[in-house]
């Protein structure tokens, strides 16, 4: 039973059915059997980034240094299929490729491109992504993080929140204020086996929500990096932000996975469980709730499919990522709290993946921008006001 009521599907080329065939197939065999444990026990499968590396999911949107070079909607069908399976395992992706790598790919020099790259790529090394700060979170421009020159070298003072996968990341990109300005830095968390000196990730614990997923507190104090590691191509905050959109696109499409998770939950639920001698889905009110929830999902499916093609295509803007963000994960937990509902007291159970899509998405709508911001761009964008302060 299909909930592509609209045929969504002939609207994708070959390659991208067959990019989701493949990741749909791999997320059935490595994730959903586990991920009900990973979640219960805030368990990251460490052992399945050379998993998703070998399937060219780390970067997949980038060009060379082994990345899979593949187009958006490509990559978006990608991150929808992840998301079905848990938006934690969605979101290591995320940070991996939308992020560090993006940094590294398009603000770095080649020589850290070559170093990184390649091994991000097939998942042998870890990258974070530290721009969030304790006091500065939709408001990056108020960061307190630190460089200052010191010979040749710079020193790294501050501290970073909710950074994902930072207690095992190998590299860190690292945003800090400096007298000209925002840069971002490599810091490499060990050298031959030694943590780097004043660099300290801590997971953030316990959680409600993304508890198979790694997010962590970062201490920086007086952390030393040579010149070579800062990122050249960085300058000023439009660097992080550029990261941060090709995050907020790739979540414009996967919580719309965790929403059809949900919604064919519930679905295959309401044709088994009976009430009242008669199949739950034969239920009036029932099928209204089911037909709102397929509705939601089509109307924001389509605009996530409008945004990819227009990235291919090199038109996207900033507020049209804002809107796809915005209503995917308004329309995603919209549907995972009614698919909750839908199937009674089971639905608490871990057994059934409604109520861990809801808690996850609770995640997903603050981070990589709140609802309130990304309202905002999209409030400039109609009236040529920025209202972010005041």
């Amino acid at each position: 039973m299909t909930t592509d009521l609209l045929d969504i599907e002939s609207l994708l080329t070959d390659d991208e059915r067959a990019t989701r065939a493949r990741v749909r197939a791999l997320v059935d065999r490595e994730i959903r059997p586990h991920i009900a444990d990973w979640f219960e026990r805030a368990v990251f499968p460490r052992e399945l980034a050379p998993v998703l590396g070998e399937a060219g999911l780390l970067g997949m949107h980038l060009q060379g240094y082994g990345c899979a070079g593949a187009g958006a909607v490509e990559y978006g069908v990608a991150m929808q299929e992840l998301e079905a399976g848990d938006s934690g395992i969605r979101t290591f992706v995320s940070v991996q490729g939308s992020l560090a790598m993006t940094a590294i790919a398009e603000h770095g020099s080649e020589a850290q491109r070559e170093q990184w790259l390649p091994r991000m790529a097939r998942g042998e090394a870890i990258g974070c992504f530290g721009l969030t700060e304790p006091n500065a979170g939709s408001d990056p421009g108020a960061m307190t993080t630190f460089a200052r020159r010191d010979g040749d070298d710079w020193v790294i003072d501050g501290a970073k929140r909710w950074i994902g996968l930072a207690s095992i990341a190998d590299v860190a990109v690292i945003w800090a204020q400096t007298t000209d300005g925002v840069r971002g830095f490599l810091v490499e968390t060990s050298s031959e086996g030694v943590p780097t000196k004043g660099f300290t990730a801590t997971p953030i614990e316990p959680k409600l929500s993304m508890r198979a997923s790694i997010q962590c507190d970062i201490a920086l104090d007086g952390v030393r990096v040579p010149e070579s590691a800062r990122l050249p191509g960085a300058r000023g905050l439009r660097a992080p932000f550029e990261c941060l959109n090709e995050a907020r696109f790739g979540i414009a499409w996967g919580a719309l996975g965790a929403g059809r998770d949900a919604l064919e939950t519930a679905l295959a639920y309401a044709g088994e469980r009976e009430v009242f001698r008669r199949p739950l889905a034969a239920m009036q009110l029932t099928q209204s709730r089911l037909a709102e929830m397929a509705l939601s999902l089509q109307q924001a499916q389509l605009l996530a499919l409008h945004l990819g093609r227009r990235k291919e295509a090199g038109l996207l803007r900033p507020h049209e990522i804002s809107m796809g963000k915005l209503a995917s994960v308004r329309a995603a937990i919209d549907v995972a709290r009614e698919a909750r509902a839908l199937l009674g007291g089971n639905g608490v159970s871990l057994e059934h993946s409604p109520m861990r899509h809801a808690a996850n998405l609770e995640s997903v709508r603050t981070y990589e921008g709140t609802d309130e911001v990304h309202t905002l761009v999209i409030g400039q964008a109609l009236t040529g006001l920025a209202a972010f302060r005041g």
